[in-house]
């Protein structure tokens, strides 16, 4: 049986039932500071990940804490928040420095590291005019503060413009602070939608897409290895199913095709970011070069 509770900031989701049930393990699972559709897709994608484990590792009750955390808070997610889980960009350098448990198996086919771009209107030609990496380099990007974007890009040789919050990056953007925003290709339509569209002055750009190997995973507590090894079990067993598929694709729908991924301009970034278990790991969804 599945029960939801709601409070602010955050969401309690309990399944219950079964032989186990009064012994089931409670798993607090942070799900903040990202989009909305991001939310929904990782939180039912480690609901299936838990469920298919079931069997071998007992019943499970999931404490949703959907709250946006600050730089420093995020960075003591395990020690302060209590949290045992949640899904990041493989090598976050918040938690460089942190003990953790990375399932290095990446989730959402690498689509994070898609990125398209949100600009002024008036600068729409100007994009599409440009063809080489040089010339684009030209232009700066504004990223928010603390986001691991900001290091990828300059270490690319990117003008990268950090500062200010997710909510007031469109507030920055529109007072000409910098020349676009790059934004996952799975979240800019809600991203555009929530935040940018009501200007009436930005507009997705048709014609650019920025790639780099952005895998998203889960990380665990430290002291939760039995946890760790519960996922790395369960993700293999949705993807075997095809369970994982389904889910990518209830979550996407047709993007690829919606957003053109496949006929844009493509520049291929380096993540130096990526753990040593991650350094070869490719998007599925494109081809590009090894």
């Amino acid at each position: 049986m599945i029960k939801r509770l709601g409070l602010a900031g955050l969401t309690l989701t309990l399944l219950t039932g079964g032989a186990f049930a009064d012994t089931q393990q409670t798993i607090a699972f942070w799900n903040g500071n990202k989009t909305q559709v991001r939310q929904v897709y990782e939180r039912k994608l480690l609901d299936a990940v838990l469920n298919a484990t079931v069997k071998a590792h007992g019943p499970f009750a999931v404490s949703e804490n959907t709250e946006t955390l600050t730089n420093r808070e995020e960075s003591d997610v395990f020690t302060d928040q209590n949290t045992d889980v949640f899904v990041t960009v493989a090598g976050n350098p918040k938690l460089r420095n942190k003990d953790k448990i990375v399932v290095a198996q990446p989730l959402m086919k690498g689509l994070l590291g898609h990125r398209l771009l949100i600009v002024r209107k008036q600068d729409l030609p100007r994009f599409d005019n440009i063809q080489t990496e040089a010339a684009f380099k030209q232009l700066s990007i504004g990223i928010p503060d603390g986001w691991a974007d900001a290091e990828l890009f300059r270490h690319n040789g990117y003008n990268v413009v950090e500062g200010g919050t997710f909510d007031e990056i469109f507030d920055l953007l529109a007072a000409k602070k910098f020349d676009y925003v790059a934004l996952g290709a799975n979240e800019i339509e809600q991203a555009f939608e929530s935040r940018a569209e009501k200007y009436e002055m930005f507009s997705i750009e048709p014609t650019t897409l920025l790639y780099y190997p952005f895998a998203l995973v889960f990380y665990v507590n430290p002291e939760k290895p039995a946890l760790a090894e519960r996922l790395r079990e369960g993700l293999e067993a949705v993807e075997q199913s095809g369970e994982a598929q389904r889910l990518f694709d209830e979550a996407t729908g047709n993007l690829i095709e919606r957003l053109n991924l496949t006929d844009r301009k493509v520049f291929h970034l380096q993540n130096p970011m990526l753990p040593e278990t991650l350094q070869k790991y490719r998007s599925p969804l494109l081809n590009e070069p090894d």
